[in-house]
């Protein structure tokens, strides 16, 4: 009985902590459809717009640039977006001066994230796309690709036909 009752509690916790969650990145990003959900304490910066059915599960987004993520999306622990870097190339002082480069990131519909990637600006995540977990994103990733490793790499591509039926039947999670 005892067992029973912890596990309600804690289930009850993490709903609660659910709630908080999600209204705190309402109140950061720019825009958001719903539905939104977020499990686990997550941050986004106010140029972040956000489609239908957006999921994070530890999400933060650092910097001034424009993030735009599709709908249906996906994120593991602990993921990380940078749109913002030191400008270390014209600045006024060496290693870097007090000015910025933003640079924006765009993730398409149906991209699910693994746990702990990274993602730099000015990157383009196509339709369909899975990151592996651990990966660090410093180009474009084309639609449907599977894609991981320090720079990511595409090493498979999504069963395109698959994926079509099940998109047509609208089965989305």
């Amino acid at each position: 009985m005892l067992i029973k009752s912890i596990k309600l509690i804690m289930r009850i916790g993490n709903y609660i902590k659910r709630i908080i969650y999600t209204k705190k990145i309402k109140l950061q990003c720019k825009s958001f459809k719903e539905p939104l959900t977020v499990n686990y304490k997550s941050s986004v910066n106010c140029n972040t717009i956000l489609h239908s059915n957006v999921n994070f599960n530890g999400m933060v987004i650092k910097g001034a640039g424009k993030v735009e993520i599709g709908s249906n999306f996906h994120s593991g622990e602990h993921c990380l977006m940078i749109t913002q870097i030191h400008n270390y190339d014209t600045g006024a002082a060496i290693p870097y001066d007090d000015t910025y480069i933003t640079k924006d990131i765009y993730i398409e519909d149906n991209v699910w994230l693994g746990d702990r990637v990274v993602l730099l600006g000015g990157i383009i995540i196509g339709e369909g796309a899975i990151i592996q977990a651990g990966s660090v994103v410093t180009s474009n990733i084309p639609k449907y690709a599977i894609a991981g490793g320090h720079p990511a790499k595409v090493f498979k591509y999504r069963d395109i036909v698959h994926y079509k039926k099940l998109l047509k039947e609208k089965k989305f999670s």
